[in-house]
């Protein structure tokens, strides 16, 4: 007998309803199991590379609240720091590297990269088999411009001024760093597929600081190519797009990169959602801190979202990360009332 994943039927234009929902960040620090585990784990990258903890996390949302998907938890720079750069998180910093220069590209090493992600596999592998057979399990990396902006600063900027600066300065280099990003990225994703993953999505936390040239060749093309060599090997993956700040260019996104579905920050107009959503799925776009308000901010949200896109092909989910000042009741009253929605 199929199981149906719903996060994967809606994914493939199938419209569902009340539809399937889950949250970026799910596994995180507004759930005290979570909090519990990471103190007891070392560094973020020991919980990140531990199959152990990193499957216990991962499961905790699904535990606590049912989410119709579960994703791997692990970051987006496990990939650079797989090609050989360094990498460590402090507390209220985030992540810290330090920053590649043009030389440092040509000296980007990838002969171990397989080797040094295989806990997160292992990660995969587990999940499928410990997640309930209905719940889809979503893998995911960084974009490669949004990769690239960390990597270039060496930690987050409010406006990723210096990698745009270098793409100006040096557009030969950052095009040889975002292909190199993307290839590695490609045969990341795939093997999280081979592992068990049924979806991938494909974070662009920073498209949203470029201008327009500059969006194609650092946001959509290095994108394209990911899901071309994704595609390649497996045709059929579903894979989502989130280019975090894109605005009207979401409009042709779609169709330049060959996402099949369009992830929506909480800034996208539910009129144009409503368009974009007839030419496949859409996931999102509730604000994280309607939230965090929870009451009649909350109630609102939803049911705006649910009114718009409710009769096509939606994954509700947020506009963005759940923060961790969420509290757990106002997700548990989302849930209800999306789950107790009526068409």
């Amino acid at each position: 007998m199929t199981v149906k994943r719903l996060v994967v039927d809606v994914l493939k234009g199938e419209s569902v309803f009340p539809p399937p929902v889950w949250m970026m960040r799910q596994a995180g620090r507004y759930l005290p199991e979570y909090r519990e585990v990471r103190r007891n784990a070392g560094s973020f990258l020991d919980l990140c590379y531990n199959p152990d903890l990193a499957v216990e996390v991962t499961l905790q949302p699904i535990r606590r609240f049912g989410f119709d998907a579960s994703i791997l938890f692990s970051d987006i720079l496990v990939v650079p720091h797989a090609l050989g750069r360094d990498l460590r998180f402090e507390e209220g910093r985030g992540p810290l590297m330090t920053p590649v220069s043009v030389g440092d590209i040509e000296a980007l090493d990838g002969k171990r990269f397989h080797v040094n992600l295989e806990p997160v596999y292992e990660t995969v592998r587990r999940l499928r088999k410990e997640l309930p057979a209905e719940t889809t399990l979503i893998g995911f990396c960084g974009a490669p411009w949004t990769v690239a902006t960390y990597m270039i600063a060496g930690h987050g900027t409010p406006d990723q001024a210096p990698a745009r600066l270098f793409s100006f300065r040096h557009p030969e280099s950052l095009e040889k760093l975002l292909d190199l990003l993307a290839d590695f990225s490609a045969a990341y994703l795939i093997r999280q597929v081979e592992a068990g993953a049924d979806v991938v999505q494909i974070f662009d936390s920073w498209s949203g600081v470029l201008d327009e040239a500059s969006f194609e060749a650092c946001c959509v093309r290095p994108v394209e190519r990911i899901v071309r060599q994704v595609r390649a090997v497996y045709p059929d993956v579903p894979i989502i797009g989130f280019p975090k700040g894109a605005g009207s260019r979401y409009d042709t996104y779609r169709e330049k990169t060959g996402v099949t579905g369009l992830g929506l920050d909480w800034a996208v107009p539910l009129t144009q959602a409503s368009r974009l959503q007839t030419q496949g799925a859409v996931q999102g776009n509730l604000d994280p801190l309607r939230l965090v308000a929870g009451g009649k901010a909350l109630e609102e949200g939803v049911e705006r979202i649910l009114d718009a896109l409710g009769a096509g092909p939606l994954i509700f989910n947020l506009g963005h990360g759940i923060t961790p000042e969420a509290p757990i009741e106002h997700v548990e009253a989302m849930l209800r009332q999306v789950r107790g929605s009526r068409r």
